[in-house]
């Protein structure tokens, strides 16, 4: 049987029935990210609907490599956080135009896949202190937060307080508080896909007061992908600053803790550790896979490629190979054939996915020592200045500027690794002469 020499499901212990579920669970858990990608990196002057089959090509492909190469129960799209970074901080913040940005990703991507085949990739993971990566993630989580209770208009800016609560007589403010219960209460009911029929109620109920537009359809061919494919190959050639360098590092670094962190979690939690040595089996070709389906995204046009937690939705149901990602990539593919919905998710449906996603991110913060101050101090920098200078790579930056200082007045200098001293230098020449 193919099936079984390919995936090995026997050995697995596992069936194509268990892997189908395991699979559309997944999907459906995940599946948000097919509204909430065009509507992010729309706002930065991408086609909404070109965006809408770049994602979708970029998890195709992403969800085949997993599942044929590495045989990983883990799927791929892309990821929530690095779309937010792309859009309000290196778009709409820093004024790079999207082309570029994309050619940022490119470059990320090429060097996530020279890693991946090389020996330093494990060294460099670990190069980077546990407490920075929890700290860096959840500091994400509360800028995707915000930007959902922004763009939603539940907080709006305030010349004497900066922000203050929206209208909550508006129709979409309270639309969009709306989805955020109905969200919360179904994903926290263990409701499977919660996120996705969240947003599915949100849109419906929308729709049946007037405040969202009918679709003029549901079904349609393809979306041209035409407008922004190839933009970021193109375009490499204006990769010629400091500031461009600084957003390669920062989706190259969060790409790469925030891929092998959710595959060590999805693999833990499918019994795929190896119980003598530690390690994750196939973790490399999983990382690699990733790291090419970065970077054909970023040709297809769209933000970093990466993990998604949400594949640990579809182990709990019995997924335990590649075939469960087989499978969502073909459930991505039906799903290429529904773009007319896409006028219905608007930023009032979709601040509920990125309130909760964020929740789910936070859960990190346990991780973290607060109890040695030495460590704390980065991490909540890290965190705090993500949200209020509304940029993930500036909270990085403080962050990781911290973190040698306080570690080297608290005497353990010896545990501050090269890397970690060079970022504090390339940061502060950062904040000295480009930000």
């Amino acid at each position: 049987m193919i099936l079984e020499q390919l995936f090995h499901l026997r050995e697995n212990r596992t069936s194509v029935r268990r892997e189908l579920i395991g699979g559309l669970t997944t999907f459906l858990a995940m599946s948000y990210i097919l509204a909430v990608n065009p509507e992010l990196l729309g706002s930065t002057g991408m086609s909404k609907t070109a965006v809408f089959t770049a994602t979708i090509l970029a998890a195709i492909v992403g969800c085949l490599l997993m599942g044929l190469v590495a045989n990983f129960p883990v799927a791929l799209a892309p990821g929530m956080g690095l779309n937010a970074f792309f859009t309000y901080t290196v778009v709409q913040e820093w004024h790079i135009p999207w082309q570029t940005a994309l050619a940022g990703v490119f470059v990320a991507g090429i060097l996530f896949i020279l890693l991946t085949l090389s020996k330093l990739r494990d060294k460099l993971i670990n190069l980077i202190p546990s407490a920075l990566k929890y700290a860096v993630s959840a500091g994400i989580g509360l800028f995707i937060a915000f930007s959902g209770l922004q763009t939603s208009g539940i907080i709006v800016a305030n010349k004497s307080n900066a922000v203050a609560l929206g209208n909550l007589h508006s129709p979409t403010v309270l639309l969009a508080i709306f989805g955020i219960i109905v969200g919360i209460m179904l994903v926290t009911a263990n409701v499977t896909g919660g996120i996705f029929w969240g947003m599915f109620i949100t849109a419906a109920v929308g729709m049946i007061f007037g405040i969202i537009p009918l679709p003029t359809g549901i079904i349609s061919g393809v979306p041209s992908v035409q407008p922004i494919f190839g933009q970021a190959v193109t375009h490499l050639g204006n990769i010629n600053s400091f500031q461009m360098i600084i957003v390669i590092l920062t989706f190259f670094i969060i790409g790469l803790f925030d891929t092998s962190g959710t595959l060590v979690g999805v693999a833990t939690e499918a019994g795929m550790v190896d119980k003598e040595s530690g390690e994750v089996k196939g973790v490399g070709k999983a990382l690699f896979s990733g790291a090419l389906a970065t970077t054909l995204g970023a040709v297809f046009g769209t933000s970093p490629t990466t993990a998604y937690v949400e594949s640990t939705s579809g182990v709990a149901v019995g997924a335990r190979t590649g075939l469960s990602s087989v499978f969502v990539a073909l459930l991505f593919a039906i799903a290429a054939f529904f773009s007319p919905i896409l006028t219905v998710i608007t930023s009032a449906v979709t601040a509920s996915a990125l309130i909760i996603v964020s929740i789910l991110m936070l859960s990190n913060v346990q991780y973290i020592d607060w109890t040695k101050f030495e460590i704390a101090v980065p991490a909540f920098f890290t965190m705090i200045m993500m949200l209020l200078t509304y940029s993930i790579s500036e909270g990085l930056a403080v962050g990781f500027i911290f973190y040698p200082i306080t570690m080297t007045v608290k005497g353990r200098w010896r545990e501050v690794n090269a890397l970690m001293w060079t970022m504090m230098v390339v940061f502060i020449l950062y904040f000295a002469f480009v930000a």
